[in-house]
């Protein structure tokens, strides 16, 4: 009797310690930024924003902590890059430099020195850098100007998840997804979503992306730090819960098995 109840106990241990170790298990619920005001992306016709907070910034304005490359398309030795000034330069992975925009708003570049380029967009200080850079003697130039830490990042059914730059003013959603890859065959483009503004208290947009109405809305021009999030398929995420709780299910039965089997050659 008392060899029945350690083999009683015994077993109620293993699979208490079983529940435990399986309730640890790591199943990972694939829709991220969900919030109390989200909505049925199946609800949205083309284009629904939650928190509507304007249509902010089109043109990016350069300001002070932003950090921008610059180079001359037309000869990539001479002025902009093949300076012997000492300026405060660092470079991309491409070998690009980069140069910081100080407190002051100003920029310390090869051969034109110190410029004030906080406020401007990057039309107007592309247009500015190359009047300066032609008072310097430099035939037609063809100034490049790119603000490196302008970016978006992209989450979900991305065929490549990640952080993207905004290389230019007016880039749109369709745009960046094409830059991505476009997305895995386990995305459903009707529950895209673009966080954007202030984290503590973001504006959402959902966009349904199979609607071409969608195509025309202004939301869609992505802006500085835009999150960009698409959800898989409702089927995909139910079979993923499914199997999850076979990760747990299946181990049950095993020590399950394991205890008839250990009862029953006992007895």
């Amino acid at each position: 009797m008392v060899k029945y109840s350690c083999f009683k106990s015994s077993c109620l241990l293993s699979l208490i310690i079983l529940l435990f170790l399986s309730s640890c298990g790591s199943y990972t619920n694939t829709a991220l930024f969900k919030s109390t005001n989200d909505i049925d992306p199946e609800s949205v016709k083309d284009v629904y924003v939650v928190n509507d907070q304007g249509q902010g910034d089109i043109y990016y304005k350069i300001k002070i902590g932003d950090v921008i490359s610059v180079r001359n398309l037309q000869n990539m030795e001479f002025g902009v890059i093949g300076s012997a000034e000492s300026v405060s330069a660092s470079t991309t992975g491409d070998n690009v430099p980069t140069f910081p925009v100080d407190i002051n708003g100003t920029v310390n570049l090869p051969t034109i020195g110190k410029v004030l380029l906080a406020g401007l967009t990057r039309r107007d200080a592309t247009i500015k850098l190359q009047e300066l850079y032609e008072a310097k003697s430099l035939k037609n130039p063809i100034i490049e100007l790119t603000i490196i830490n302008v970016k978006v990042t992209m989450y979900g059914e991305f065929s490549t998840n990640g952080i993207f730059l905004l290389e230019r003013d007016n880039t749109r959603l369709e745009e960046m997804i094409a830059k991505a890859g476009g997305f895995t065959k386990n995305a459903d483009p009707r529950s895209i979503r673009i966080i954007r503004g202030d984290r503590k208290n973001p504006e959402t947009i959902h966009v349904n992306l199979t609607s071409i109405k969608s195509l025309a809305n202004d939301k869609l021009i992505l802006q500085n730090n835009d999150i960009i999030y698409v959800e898989p398929t409702k089927n995909v995420m139910a079979a993923e819960k499914l199997q999850s709780y076979n990760n747990i299910i299946q181990p049950l039965l095993v020590v399950v098995n394991l205890a008839v089997l250990i009862f029953t050659l006992t007895r």
